[in-house]
């Protein structure tokens, strides 16, 4: 995958306090003002979106050198791997859904989390430059498998049957691979007959990012969680880069280490 030379596109990870308020704000951005999401340590006051796992993680920033220096965090990741979970109490994702096959599969694991970008740079090659960066950390640290935590935007299952429904059949996990939504708030995925989806109307109404992890050859674990503070119906995807086809095998090779 070939990357635009002359980009203004930067990926780094964050080193400073000053780093992670700046990826802190945009997740608020995202997450908070325009995706409707709360929590008990998101602050209002400061625009931050922040929970304790942030003190133990890889934060990955997308700059465009091209904005003000005080503005130039466009999109950002949270990376976590065993080590850093350990020290965290645990991973974030293991809050939603029981890992246990996953951990103690031996696997080499880091959890990707709080994923966004600034809405002004969707659809564009923002993301590539961000998924570059992610696969070269994953990379040097010998990842073998990627998961964590994906969300559909609300809690209204009925809205949300057809893509589910369609995720449970085509896209489901299978043997020790695999991770379980936790009660009380998780719910089936296969909410209709499967014979009554609409599977171009359910891929439509799936998010980009689902879609994308799903090209490269991801799954998904059992069953979802909802979060109502955060106004999200949640899935665990989980990507074996053993697995990966050449599509992904090129991501793992586009960017520089950083």
């Amino acid at each position: 995958m070939m990357l635009p030379a002359n980009s203004s596109f930067v990926v780094r990870r964050a080193s400073t306090s000053a780093d992670l308020s700046a990826a802190q704000r945009l997740r608020y951005a995202v997450f908070v003002d325009e995706l409707g999401g709360d929590g008990p340590d998101v602050n209002h006051e400061t625009k931050h979106e922040c929970d304790p796992f942030d003190a133990h993680a890889t934060h990955l920033l997308l700059e465009d050198t091209a904005r003000p220096a005080d503005d130039r965090v466009v999109g950002v990741y949270r990376l976590m791997t065993a080590d850093q979970a350990q020290a965290a109490g645990g991973f974030y994702c293991a809050t939603e859904f029981d890992l246990s096959e996953l951990i103690g599969s031996g696997r080499r694991l880091l959890e990707l989390g709080r994923s966004c970008l600034h809405p002004d740079y969707r659809g564009g090659t923002a993301m590539l430059h961000l998924w570059a960066g992610l696969a070269s950390f994953a990379s040097d640290l010998d990842t073998e498998i990627l998961f964590g935590v994906a969300s559909f935007h609300g809690t209204d299952l009925t809205e949300l049957a057809e893509p589910l429904s369609n995720l449970a059949d085509k896209h489901l996990a299978e043997g020790a691979m695999t991770a379980t939504a936790r009660a009380p708030h998780a719910v089936p995925m296969t909410i209709i007959p499967l014979d009554q989806i609409d599977r171009k109307a359910a891929m439509r109404a799936t998010p980009a990012l689902i879609k994308a992890y799903l090209r490269l050859g991801g799954v998904v674990g059992q069953g979802a969680y909802v979060d109502h503070a955060f106004n999200t119906t949640d899935v665990c995807l989980i990507l074996d880069t053993v697995k990966m086809n050449a599509r992904a095998a090129a991501l793992y090779g586009a960017g520089d280490h950083i």
